[in-house]
């Protein structure tokens, strides 16, 4: 049953992401807000696969994001899609948790938005993440709304 199950799920996503899908631009950049600020950038790779590269900065810290999304369209809502992946994370911290530099794997699941007729981009996304390091661990306050031009 389990092996019936992984086979559903590996061609399952497979199939997502052999279907080109339009996301409506190919590259954005602009910021993304949550906990403090940063800078995204996105790419799409190809049909509907994206990297998306972000430096948060708040008074304790920097905390640099990569990710790689697979996006998906939501039938019914022109220009709306879903994202979800993987990535990973480097932070420079001065807490009371502990100064220094972390390493981390991330996950992303969000909602993404191009606007009809303008170079206008929106994201509003979930990235739990773990952190490797003393004090470190889970932590799934991190995510944010983006706001980007698109290009």
């Amino acid at each position: 049953m389990r092996r019936v199950f992984l086979l559903v799920f590996i061609l399952s996503v497979i199939s997502i992401t052999s279907q080109a899908q339009s996301s409506g631009y190919k590259t954005a950049l602009g910021v993304k807000v949550w906990d403090g600020g940063g800078i995204s950038f996105k790419h799409f790779v190809n049909g509907n696969n994206a990297l998306e590269l972000i430096g948060y900065f708040w008074n304790r810290g920097t905390r640099i994001t990569g990710l790689y999304e697979i996006h998906g369209p939501i039938s019914g809502a022109t220009g709306l899609q879903w994202y979800i992946g993987p990535g990973a994370h480097v932070g420079f911290y001065n807490t009371k948790y502990g100064d220094g530099a972390f390493i981390g794997l991330d996950g992303v699941l969000g909602l993404d938005y191009k606007f009809k007729g303008a170079p206008i981009n929106m994201s509003l996304d979930w990235q739990p993440s773990f952190e490797f390091g003393d004090n470190r661990g889970f932590v799934g306050s991190w995510g944010g709304l983006g706001i980007r031009y698109t290009f």
